[in-house]
């Protein structure tokens, strides 16, 4: 098709949506079109199936609605172009240009083809997005499931509500992205970077997330059934898992030393869970107090107003994890990491040592944080007298309103630490503090 017959086809198009006399659809099932120009052109409910699109630009072009059925649009320049319910079932758009684009309610499936000019030659074509620059686009509602939309780019782009089982996301670059409320079953993400991306409420159930990057990732209220967590970086991911998803031997060990405590050790059992992965679990107001949780990983954890009283915490990962209105008196966290953690209005003091005959002493049983990491970790109004803070590692932390007072805080870091209204220890004249 010459560039005159197809600006002729473009106007009959443009006065047949205006139902002008002289107006036509415009019909252009499987031409071959490559290189194109079709910028601003409106082609509202034209007929593209099996066209061969590739290297056209369609910046700004209006293709609402338009027939795309397995058509070929490698290379595509589609900025800021309206696909609002455009059926592209079994579309290529490999290396296509989408950004801004707008694709809602789009039919992205794949799609078999019939080509008539070989009758008994029919493809199944599956909606090829590789390598598609998809950033700030408007994918809510679209329909994408099966779609191949490996090493993508989707910065930032508006998918809710969309279906996405089953499709190839791998390698993909989806920072900032909105998924919330999408079918995503099954889908392969490994090694995305999801960074910040809104998944809450998606469906994710026997979703491959392994080598994915979900930091700051907002996945409240994501369906994770069958998913393995195990490989996948999540630091400071809004996301809680109850202690009933963890296997039964965790859920045992928890209901045992439940039971110790609370029959005050006639019954049940300490809790010893050295080393085990426990990140993201919620145990809002869970009593482990005397617990082995050495070594454990708690990144992550909604541990509000738990009880960890004489805990041994030493070495654990409690990176970004809430622990605001917690109790620690006596707990062992030496070396613990605590970077990011939320522990405001935390009591992290110490405990009365009893003799045989359950009296006082006079001898008190101090928190132990020596060596800790609380890299911009968050203590406001945290109880903290008498605790062991030598060599802490407390840049950038927020001490606002809390009480240190008797507390060693020998070799501790405080570099930018925010200290306003915080009691702090008297200096000792040896101490050189950093």
């Amino acid at each position: 098709m010459t560039p005159h017959e197809l600006l002729a086809v473009i106007d009959k198009h443009e006065r047949w949506l205006k139902r002008l006399t002289g107006g036509a659809r415009a019909m252009m099932a499987l031409a071959d079109l490559q290189g194109h120009n079709f910028s601003g052109a409106n082609l509202q409910n034209s007929k593209l199936s099996g066209a061969n699109l590739s290297d056209c630009d369609f910046t700004g072009a209006n293709l609402t609605a338009a027939d795309l059925f397995a058509a070929r649009l490698t290379r595509a320049i589609l900025v800021n172009a309206n696909l609002t319910n455009a059926d592209m079932r079994g579309a290529h758009l490999r290396g296509a240009r989408l950004k801004c684009a707008i694709l809602r309610g789009a039919d992205l499936r794949g799609g078999a083809l019939l080509d008539r000019r070989a009758p008994s030659n029919v493809k199944m074509e599956p909606s090829d997005l590789r390598g598609a620059d998809m950033d700030d686009a408007t994918l809510s509602n679209a329909n994408l499931a099966g779609a191949d939309l490996s090493e993508c780019s989707l910065v930032g782009a508006d998918c809710s509500g969309a279906q996405m089982a089953g499709c190839n996301m791998a390698r993909s670059v989806m920072k900032s992205a909105n998924f919330a409320g999408c079918d995503m079953r099954g889908v392969n993400l490994h090694s995305a970077n999801l960074m910040g991306a809104k998944l809450r409420d998606t469906n994710l159930a026997g979703a491959v997330l392994a080598g994915a990057n979900l930091r700051n990732a907002d996945l409240q209220g994501a369906n994770l059934e069958g998913v393995d967590l195990s490989n996948v970086d999540m630091l400071g991911a809004n996301f809680s898992r109850s202690a009933e998803t963890f296997s039964a031997s965790i859920q045992r060990i928890l209901s045992q030393h439940q039971a110790w405590i609370t029959s005050n050790g006639d019954k049940g059992e300490r809790a010893d869970l050295e080393g085990q992965d426990l990140s993201h679990i919620d145990l809002i107001g869970a009593n482990l107090g005397g617990a082995n949780l050495k070594g454990v990983n708690f990144s992550g954890a909604k541990l509000r107003d738990c009880l960890f009283v004489m805990a041994d915490l030493s070495g654990a990962a409690l990176n970004f994890a809430d622990l605001t209105g917690a109790t620690l008196d006596g707990a062992n966290l030496r070396g613990s990491n605590l970077s990011g953690a939320k522990l405001d209005n935390a009591k992290i003091g110490s405990v009365e040592i009893k003799g045989p005959n359950g009296r006082g002493t006079g001898r008190k049983w101090p928190a132990n944080l020596s060596n800790t990491i609380m890299v911009q970790a968050s203590l406001t109004r945290a109880a903290m007298r008498g605790v062991n803070l030598a060599g802490a590692d407390l840049r950038a932390a927020d001490l606002t309103g809390a009480n240190l007072l008797e507390a060693n805080i020998r070799g501790a870091n405080l570099t930018d630490a925010v200290t306003i209204g915080a009691t702090l220890p008297a200096p000792d004249e040896d101490d050189d503090f950093a």
